[in-house]
């Protein structure tokens, strides 16, 4: 059998009109004749000879003086772009298109030494200082100046050089800004002077769990602006996390189920507004599909911090406690179930740090701290998280539970130190 085969068609039964004449009964035969065969072998010898058949029968029926109309040509859409096949997939699709560029690959580069070995040299054993790649990251820019947003375990050696890597491939050096002692954030700013695309900051206080986000990151440190999409599988997550040595806990941190993979750290978690809320830090190993974000308004203070101060301080009051539940209300014989219980140590450490803005405001072991500016302190709203929204010099007012009687005290909040 042959790869293309032809219909096979019978010729049609034509009839002429009774009162047509013998000589015109063969010329009209003739016609419908030469039409019928242009129609069947038309289309196959037209992809070859182009309108071969039209021509002809257009010749032909001019001696009788009848006029064919030109041929209709029509176009077809051809459809070369994917179609998205669902609104969410449609906005996806855009979202990824508009952040890409903003989204950067944080290349962790330093000199290495290398022993190798000689046997016919004088001394065979030989040292050299070779520059290699012993890290990477992600990170996306927040200001047309090229200042970065990362982790801070991305850019924690002090003694590397980083490189970023832009989506289309170019290269520029880095340098750090401010890592945050307190946060998995640093902030690092491209050396070269150029006018750079920026990424839009959401508002990670108005979160959903099962609402639809996106990552994309530098994934396994070699896939760049590597996608993945899932939703918001839980909100103020406490997690300790950590890696080479170094463990930190955090509060408040955003659960997804997106894939996030080693090289997406420090990437941005996007809302289908193409927003980024949140900093995705962490995974869990031993588990499927858990990830860890920072929430972006946490950040948003850093980037303030350096755009004013050109560093990252924290607010300091000086004073140890226990965040009071209902177990340590039992425990304690307390009146309140909430707030914080001022206390020493578990090594015996003082209660008030000495010189601190506790002690100068006249704090005392035992005092229970309510409200932080009329912020009421619960296990939820911890006074750890509420301090984080000042800044070094803030005034503010305590409410103070102090031998059953609530007492009202001024704070000049001091700046935390390493």
């Amino acid at each position: 059998m042959s790869l293309y085969q032809l219909p096979k068609f019978g010729l049609p039964k034509l009839k002429a009109p009774a009162k047509l004449s013998g000589f015109w009964q063969n010329r009209i035969f003739l016609f419908f004749l030469v039409v019928f065969i242009a129609f069947v072998f038309g289309g196959i010898g037209g992809l070859m000879t182009g309108s071969y058949f039209y021509s002809e029968i257009r010749d032909y029926l001019s001696k009788f003086k009848i006029e064919m109309p030109e041929p209709q040509v029509v176009e077809k859409e051809i459809i070369r772009e994917y179609q998205p096949q669902t609104t969410e997939e449609e906005k996806i699709i855009q979202v990824v298109e508009s952040v890409s560029p903003a989204v950067v690959s944080i290349v962790v580069t330093k000199d290495v030494e290398e022993y190798y070995f000689t046997p016919f040299g004088e001394t065979p054993l030989q040292k050299r200082i070779e520059k290699k790649e012993i890290g990477g990251g992600t990170g996306f820019i927040v200001s047309e100046e090229g200042m970065i947003l990362t982790n801070k375990h991305v850019v924690l050696d002090e003694e590397a050089d980083y490189t970023v890597l832009t989506n289309d491939g170019k290269k520029y050096p880095a340098k750090v800004l401010a890592r945050d002692s307190f946060r998995d954030l640093a902030i690092i700013e491209i050396e070269d002077k150029e006018k750079f695309p920026t990424l839009k900051l959401g508002d990670s206080d108005k979160l959903q769990i099962g609402q639809t986000v996106i990552a994309i990151g530098n994934a396994l440190g070699e896939f760049r602006n590597t996608v993945s999409v899932g939703v918001i599988s839980g909100l103020e997550r406490t997690v300790t996390a950590g890696g080479g040595g170094i463990s930190e806990t955090m509060e408040d941190i955003i659960q997804t189920d997106a894939a996030i993979n080693a090289g997406n750290s420090g990437g941005p978690l996007f809302n289908l507004k193409g927003e980024v809320i949140g900093i995705n830090f962490a995974m869990a190993q031993e588990a499927e599909n858990i990830g860890f974000a920072i929430p972006v308004n946490s950040a948003k203070k850093d980037i303030e911090q350096i755009n004013t101060l050109g560093k990252i301080a924290y607010p300091f009051l000086g004073v140890r406690y226990v965040l009071i539940n209902e177990t340590i209300q039992k425990e304690n014989n307390l009146s309140v179930n909430y707030g914080v219980l001022v206390q020493k140590g578990s090594q015996g450490e003082a209660a008030v740090s000495s010189g601190s803005a506790a002690q100068k405001a006249g704090l005392k072991e035992g005092d229970i701290i309510l409200e932080f500016n009329n912020e009421k302190i619960t296990t939820e709203n911890t006074l750890a998280k509420i301090i984080m929204k000042y800044n070094p010099g803030d005034k503010v007012v305590l409410k103070i539970l102090r031998e059953g009687k609530e007492i009202l005290v001024e704070v000049i909040l001091d700046e935390r130190s390493e």
